[in-house]
C-alpha cells in the first residue's frame, strides 16, 4: 500500500475546503500555526503544500505581518496546468504527431466559439497586427514562429475556455520547436511563409464575420497543411 505523504494529506484537506466553500477567491488562508493546529501537521508540511499550491495558480503568497500577508486564494487555472503541460512536453516523450493533433482539437473548437463570443472588430485588432507583422518579407523565422505563436493563443483566448487556453500555453514551446524544424526543412520558406499569412488573414476574417464552421475548417486544413508540408509525419 502507498504511504500518503504529509503534505499531501495537507492538500487534500485543503481541496476538501475550497470544494465545500470553506475559502473563496481572494479570501486568504488561515496562518500556517492556526492551519498546522487545525489539521494536526507540522508547519513545514503545510509549507510545503502551501508552495505546491502556489505553483498550480490555486494561492498566492506575500511575506510580512499586514493584512496581504500569508497565502491568498487566487484564480489563475492557466498558470499551474499551463507549466504541468509545458514541463511533461519538455521531457522529450510526447511525439510530434500527438502535439499537432491535439493543436487541432482545441484550436479548431476555440475558433468556433471565438467566432460566437466576438462582438465587434476591435476584441481582434491585437490578433490582426500579428498578421501584418509576419507579412513582413524580411521577417526571420525565429520571429515569424513567435507572431504565429502569438495569433493562435490570442485567438484561442477569445474562445473564452480557460483550460484550453492552459493547454495551449503549455503546448507553446513544443509547437514552436516542430513549427521552426518543419520551416528550416523546407527550400522555399518564403513562399510557404506567405501561403500561412494568407491561411491567417482567412481564418481571421471567417471569426470577424462569425463564421464559427468556416474559422474551424480553414484552421484545421491550415494546422495539418504544414505538418503534412514540413514531411515532420515521416519516419
Amino acid at each position: 500500500m502507498t504511504r500518503v505523504r504529509t503534505h499531501e494529506r495537507v492538500l487534500a484537506q485543503i481541496e476538501s475546503g475550497l470544494t465545500a466553500g470553506k475559502w473563496s477567491i481572494g479570501e486568504r488562508l488561515p496562518a500556517e500555526r492556526a492551519l498546522a493546529e487545525e489539521l494536526g501537521v507540522s508547519r513545514p508540511s503545510v509549507r510545503e503544500a502551501i508552495r505546491i499550491l502556489e505553483a498550480m495558480g490555486i494561492v498566492r503568497t506575500a511575506v510580512g505581518s499586514g493584512p496581504s500577508a500569508g497565502a491568498t486564494v487566487i484564480d489563475r487555472p492557466a498558470a499551474g496546468l499551463g507549466a504541468a503541460v509545458r514541463l511533461h512536453v519538455a521531457s522529450g516523450t510526447l511525439p510530434v504527431s500527438d502535439v499537432v493533433r491535439t493543436r487541432v482539437l482545441l484550436e479548431a473548437g476555440a475558433v468556433q466559439d471565438a467566432a460566437a463570443r466576438v462582438t465587434d472588430d476591435a476584441a481582434l485588432a491585437s490578433v490582426r497586427e500579428h498578421v501584418e507583422a509576419m507579412a513582413d518579407p524580411d521577417l526571420d523565422v525565429a520571429a515569424f514562429v513567435e507572431h504565429d505563436q502569438d495569433f493562435h493563443i490570442e485567438l484561442a483566448r477569445l474562445g473564452g475556455n480557460q483550460l484550453v487556453e492552459a493547454i495551449l500555453s503549455g503546448m507553446r514551446a513544443a509547437v514552436g520547436s516542430y513549427v521552426v524544424t518543419g520551416a528550416e526543412r523546407l527550400e522555399e520558406w518564403p513562399r510557404t511563409a506567405a501561403r500561412l499569412c494568407a491561411e491567417h488573414r482567412g481564418i481571421l476574417d471567417a471569426v470577424a464575420r462569425h463564421d464559427g464552421a468556416e474559422a474551424e475548417r480553414l484552421t484545421r486544413e491550415h494546422i495539418e497543411g504544414f505538418y503534412r508540408e514540413t514531411g515532420l509525419g515521416e519516419r
